[in-house]
Formats: C-alpha cells, sequence, structure tokens
C-alpha cells in the first residue's frame, strides 16, 4: 500500500498529535491551581486576541485551555460522580504509587482500581474530578501492548516535533495575567 494513504485510498489526514483539552470552569484560578499543584501542568501566555477570561496549562506534550463559563449548566452538575465509564481524559504515570500520595495531599478525592487482561497484565487506575466535576484518570495504561486490529501502518507514533517550540528567554516574555 502506497505511503500516507488509508486502505480505502484516501489520504490519510496530515495530523501529528493531540494539541490540548478545553474545559469550561466555574473559577478559572481554582482551575489553575488544581491543574499545575495536582497535576504538574505549567502556565504559559496565551494570546492576547482571545478576548475572554480563560487560561493556558501545558505539560506532558498536551495544552489544557481553561475558559471561563457564562453559563453553570453547562457544567457537571455533580461534581462528585466518579464513573470511569464516564467522559474524562487520561494521564499515563510512571509512578502510580507517588500520585495517589500526591492526591492525598491535596485531599482531592479519588477512586482506585486496577485491571487484567486476558494476558494477565495489570492497568492501575486513579479516577476524580477537577474542581468544576471534569473527570481526570491516572494510569500505567502503558503496561498495555498497542495492538492495531485491522489497521497495521497506520498508526503515527508522535516524536518531540508535535510538541510547541519553547522560548525561554525570560526578556522577551511580559508577565503573564489572567
Amino acid at each position: 500500500m502506497e505511503e500516507g494513504k488509508e486502505e480505502s485510498g484516501a489520504a490519510a489526514p496530515p495530523l501529528l498529535a493531540l494539541n490540548h483539552v478545553s474545559r469550561l470552569c466555574r473559577n478559572v484560578k481554582k482551575s489553575i491551581d488544581f491543574y499545575t499543584k495536582v497535576l504538574g501542568f505549567v502556565l504559559v501566555e496565551r494570546p492576547r486576541a482571545l478576548d475572554f477570561d480563560g487560561a493556558w496549562l501545558f505539560n506532558y506534550g498536551v495544552g489544557i485551555h481553561l475558559v471561563q463559563s457564562k453559563d453553570d449548566d453547562k457544567l457537571p452538575s455533580d461534581t462528585h460522580h466518579l464513573d470511569p465509564m464516564d467522559n474524562h481524559i487520561s494521564f499515563q504515570c510512571e509512578d502510580m504509587e507517588e500520585m495517589e500520595q500526591r492526591l492525598k495531599e491535596f485531599n482531592t478525592e479519588y477512586i482506585k482500581r486496577t485491571m487484567e487482561d486476558e494476558s494477565g497484565t495489570k492497568i492501575d487506575q486513579l479516577f476524580f474530578n477537577d474542581p468544576d466535576g471534569f473527570m481526570v484518570e491516572i494510569c500505567n495504561c502503558e503496561n498495555l501492548k498497542l495492538v492495531p486490529a485491522g489497521s497495521m501502518g497506520r498508526i503515527k507514533l508522535p516524536f518531540d516535533r508535535h510538541n510547541p517550540p519553547l522560548d525561554l528567554d525570560v526578556n522577551s516574555n511580559p508577565s503573564y495575567s489572567y
């Protein structure tokens, strides 16, 4: 099969990786505290052209864009509901015990479970909510082999090129305000 072509003959889309997840917030500052302190995200500047209350965070090769909600009806009504079968974002973790301890230190309510696949491979999972009730999962899912189901050759594994360029020159960056 020709490189870049899918089985249907159509060209594969020129995607590289997940760029960001956007989350509505009741309080942007509380959400910044949660994502930076509990999950280790870093506050980054966002374009001044965005003339609404929000913040951009980045780490681990992905961004989280926080947007101040103007309508609480768009936010989860039950901020304590935890159901692993519900919508969530998931992060790989290299030390599940350390992450569980971190959740305890920040008094974050969570559920813990371990799953085992048919080959005996175990996956540990922690599920908890951000301040607005959006569920987050922390797992060691890299323990599972990624087995393409009829799509061999179409999986693209991103390398460092999907990460945005990082400007470490403090003098060129005006102070950030949100």
